[in-house]
């Protein structure tokens, strides 16, 4: 039990800083969706714009963060080495990319629909450059297990972000409006996504200088080997990764396409906006993330490894499980993150938050093809899931709109998580608890549906049956399987 309440803990303590991270960027969606209004199609193209960023992230960090860890972690492995060469990957690329763009940058522009606006994709070009180049040296701090710093860093770039965007959102127009003179040139009210990009990247460029102390452990690397070996292990992660990232985003850049014109824009900024509302689950992704994948490389060569990422699966599920109940349940208060005029797109927050569990399921999946260096398998599994993503939205979204968006992530991921599940348990068997895991859905199934069935109209009712409800889920998660002793900190205070 002791690996996993080391395992819990990081959890926690990533997880912390990606919900308090996630929860204070929250304060700037009601921000955002009050001052772009639906029919001004600036959260439209936020949306979009960060859906190509996303994918081009992807792109340039190569699969390095995973590949980094699984070279870091072999027996007399040379940290420096592995480090640098992971380092100088990303760089090229990075420096390649970064050409290619400003050479090209009006044909680029507007050929994304940016025309009039082509520094958007200047600023985004260096801030996913930057993003990429960080990727490493987080993942050092992952694998040095200081996640203090690594979570430090991630609130102060948020923190920054929030205050810049309150001084551009909010002062900004008062002063432009009281001196017009001084300010009234600096303020756009009609292109307020410039704002948006520009402070994103100030804040990345300050966040890069905070990573010096690593970047003193690189060295130039002129081996051959080690890169034949690295980017052999690499290049299906980095199909893995773009497929997974299109499954996440593909929607987001295409319906502007197969929804043309201002009606495609602005029903991209509501679904854009509701999925925020779903971004609860894509947190609890995250922490667990971070903390499981050294985890699993530090812990694969133990007996009951296996044993271990079998309850780990289990308690995943669970957690899963208890924030999509959370969510759901209290939609009454958590709606008033987004302003009213995106209330429409709520209906799409269940099917997003079900569609990032099974993500969720197939990343835990994920492992015996990694641990196996069988990383083309993730490849397939994606990109069969991409094509039905992409299958549904193309043959839906002109008829059903974004609600279709919404469906074809549930269908492309559960499609990925079931083949990972069947090869897996021929290729490298895991014994999961199956059993469990059933009894749960079950009861989730069933808590949800009591829920949907009762007919209470006032808002402040329903919420007191969800929490008895909600509450039931959990009092039998720690009567069958995590004993109140056994978490960290507050454990001692339970026998």
């Amino acid at each position: 039990m002791g690996k996993l309440q080391s395992l819990l803990k990081d959890t926690a303590i990533y997880g912390l800083s990606s919900i308090i991270g996630r929860f204070l960027n929250y304060l700037l969606v009601p921000l955002y969706t009050a001052k772009m209004s639906v029919e001004s199609g600036n959260y439209g193209i936020v949306t979009n714009v960060y859906a190509w960023t996303a994918i081009l992230l992807v792109l340039l960090t190569f699969g390095f963060e995973t590949t980094f860890f699984r070279f870091a972690s072999k027996e007399n492995a040379d940290i420096k080495r592995v480090f640098s060469m992971s380092m100088q990957v990303i760089g090229a690329l990075c420096t390649v990319f970064l050409l290619l763009v400003f050479m090209f940058l009006p044909a680029i522009s507007d050929n994304l629909g940016y025309a009039q606006n082509p520094e958007f994709i200047g600023m985004m070009a260096v801030v996913v450059s930057l993003d990429a180049l960080q990727a490493i040296p987080f993942g050092l701090l992952r694998f040095q297990k200081k996640p203090l710093k690594f979570a430090s860093l991630k609130l102060l770039f948020i923190g920054m972000n929030i205050l810049l965007n309150l001084f551009a959102f909010v002062l900004l127009p008062k002063l432009a409006a009281s001196h017009p003179d001084t300010f009234g040139s600096l303020y756009d009210p009609h292109n307020q996504a410039f704002y948006v990009f520009l402070i994103n990247l100030v804040c990345t460029s300050l966040i890069t200088l905070f990573f010096i102390p690593e970047l003193k452990m690189f060295r130039f690397t002129a081996d051959k080997a080690l890169l034949k070996n690295m980017l052999s292990y690499s290049w299906p992660l980095l199909l893995l990764g773009v497929a997974g990232i299109l499954n996440l985003n593909a929607d987001k850049i295409i319906y502007t396409w197969l929804v043309p014109g201002q009606q495609g824009i602005e029903e991209l900024g509501i679904y854009g906006a509701s999925v925020k509302i779903a971004a609860i689950m894509a947190m609890l992704m995250q922490a667990f993330r971070y903390a499981y994948e050294p985890f699993v490389f530090g812990n694969s060569k133990e007996k009951d490894s296996k044993e271990l990422y079998a309850k780990a699966m289990k308690y995943f599920i669970v957690m899963a499980m208890t924030a999509f109940l959370v969510v759901v349940f209290y939609m009454d208060i958590i709606r008033y993150i987004i302003s009213p005029d995106y209330w429409e797109g709520l209906k799409v927050v269940p099917i997003v938050m079900a569609a990032e569990i099974f993500m969720g399921i197939y990343f835990n999946l994920s492992f015996w093809y990694k641990l196996n260096d069988e990383t083309y398998w993730g490849a397939i599994f994606s990109f069969i899931g991409c094509a039905v993503l992409f299958a549904m939205n193309i043959l839906l979204v002109p008829k059903y709109g974004y609600i279709a968006c919404a469906w074809a992530s549930f269908a492309g991921y559960f499609t990925a998580m079931t083949l990972s599940y069947f090869i897996g348990q021929k290729r490298n068997a895991i014994d999961y608890d199956l059993k469990s895991i059933f009894i749960y859905t079950l009861l989730f199934a069933v808590i949800y549906g009591v829920s949907l069935a009762i007919p209470v109209e006032n808002s402040i009712v329903k919420m007191a049956i969800n929490t008895v409800l909600l509450a039931l889920f959990v009092a039998y998660f720690i009567k069958k399987d995590l004993p109140l002793k056994s978490i960290p900190v507050i454990g001692k205070f339970f026998r």
